[in-house]
């Protein structure tokens, strides 16, 4: 029997709708084997381990990242983490700051922009991790000024919208790092949405700073306002070229989200063990030279 994993989910703990608990329901009634928790540039206290067995279900600590990969604002995601290794701490920490310092600036744009009263801590509170713009848009939904999440992305929030404000973002060299001292795996996220031209470069390059994936099964239909990178195709074959691992997650958000999207994205069993394979190699070679 073919045992499938999904290596790309969110939780409450940054702007995801679920908890933990919650989630891992909705991914054993899909006979998933392995899930990976990627929260947005956190790791929320239930996680307590690299990896976990819950109720025959294998879960890995993991994370997303926002970094500057290559002067491209873009993501980096690890796997089998110690959630609790002095190195996030520091990089967490600093991007908590950061977070906050852009969420009050679009507060502020939103109050001079739209005339709507809001205040920071009205945004803070609905999170229970990290605060992200899924907070500040279901606000805008319940006040009338956006019929959807969707709206609220597209005209206020999104890249483009009248509020945004860009997030000052670690370089992809100091995210890899971060990630490899607390013994984890370092992957790029859904590079479609990048707009690199030289793919061979920017792998290259990934790989000399430690990274050892790329997530090539990613539901890109539901991000229609991104353009694909039309160099997207040619992506499996440089993977493979260069050793990396090919690895994929549904990126699901959960319930209610913008991004509901479990099952729609799962990958092989073994693509999990050969992450889990590289993570212990590295361990245990940090061991034997210390």
């Amino acid at each position: 029997m073919e045992k499938w994993a999904d290596l790309h989910l969110h939780t409450r703990w940054s702007d995801g709708t679920q908890t933990l608990s919650e989630l891992l329901e909705r991914t054993k009634a899909l006979g998933l084997w392995a899930v990976a928790i990627t929260d947005h540039d956190t790791i929320g206290p239930d996680l307590r381990a690299p990896v976990e067995i819950r109720d025959g279900l294998e879960v890995i600590t993991g994370v997303e990242i926002k970094a500057e990969i290559l002067g491209e604002r873009g993501e980096i995601l690890g796997y089998f983490l110690d959630p609790k290794h002095p190195a996030l701490a520091a990089l967490f920490s600093w991007m908590a700051k950061a977070r906050e310092e852009r969420m009050r600036a679009m507060v502020e744009r939103c109050r001079e922009v739209l005339g709507l009263p809001l205040t920071y801590e009205e945004v803070r509170d609905r999170a229970q991790g990290s605060v992200g713009r899924p907070h500040l848009a279901a606000i805008l939904v319940e006040r009338g000024v956006a019929s959807s999440l969707e709206e609220a992305f597209l005209r206020y929030l999104g890249d483009d919208g009248l509020c945004y404000v860009p997030l000052p973002r670690p370089t992809s060299a100091q995210v890899i790092e971060a990630i490899r001292a607390a013994g984890g795996v370092a992957v790029l996220a859904h590079p479609g949405f990048h707009g690199f031209s030289n793919w061979r470069e920017v792998l290259t390059t990934l790989k000399a700073q430690g990274l050892a994936g790329v997530e090539l099964f990613y539901p890109y239909v539901l991000e229609q306002e991104k353009p694909l990178n039309p160099q997207l195709g040619e992506l499996p074959a440089l993977v493979a070229e260069l050793g990396l691992v090919a690895t994929g997650g549904s990126d699901d958000h959960g319930p209610g989200s913008v991004k509901e999207s479990l099952g729609i994205v799962r990958v092989p069993y073994s693509v999990m063990e050969a992450l889990r394979e590289l993570a212990t190699q590295r361990t245990a070679a940090k061991a034997t030279s210390t």
